[in-house]
């Protein structure tokens, strides 16, 4: 199983040749991110960051960029889970339009508790992540 999300090219993403100007992709990469967190594992970075006064920063990103993205055309990403560790998750984004590849990126987050240190994962998330894993991995 993948998370998938569409997101359209706006102005805004752009630079004054029109294409995507590269740290608007991480922008979108973390939305799609924080979309996931809430819809599939039903815990909003509401509830992490402003009620339970933790966090879920980026620990490590590697991006291949292979091709420009341009105003107007409309980006489908697609999200998988690659690891679940004690506090730590790799994840897989892959990002298309029209059938073809524009950015490929890895990202490892960590849970960071009150304190601001690493802790293990909430069992909730984590039960939920396996889950999510397992059936990426048997599809």
């Amino acid at each position: 199983m993948s998370y998938r999300r569409r997101i359209p090219v706006e102005f805004n993403h752009c630079d004054p040749a029109g294409i995507v100007f590269y740290p608007r992709y991480f922008e979108m990469l973390n939305s799609t991110i924080e979309n996931f967190f809430a819809d599939v594992l039903a815990y909003p970075f509401a509830r992490i960051h402003v009620e339970e006064h933790c966090a879920v920063p980026t620990a490590h990103i590697d991006a291949t960029f292979h091709a420009p993205s341009r105003l107007g055309e409309m980006l489908d990403f697609v999200l998988e889970i690659e690891d679940v560790g004690r506090s730590s998750l790799r994840l897989v984004q892959r990002v298309s339009a029209g059938g073809q590849d524009r950015l490929r990126c890895t990202s490892t987050l960590v849970w960071v508790g009150r304190d601001g240190r690493a802790a293990p994962w909430p069992d909730a998330i984590r039960m939920k992540m396996n889950h999510f894993k397992e059936t990426s991995d048997a599809a």
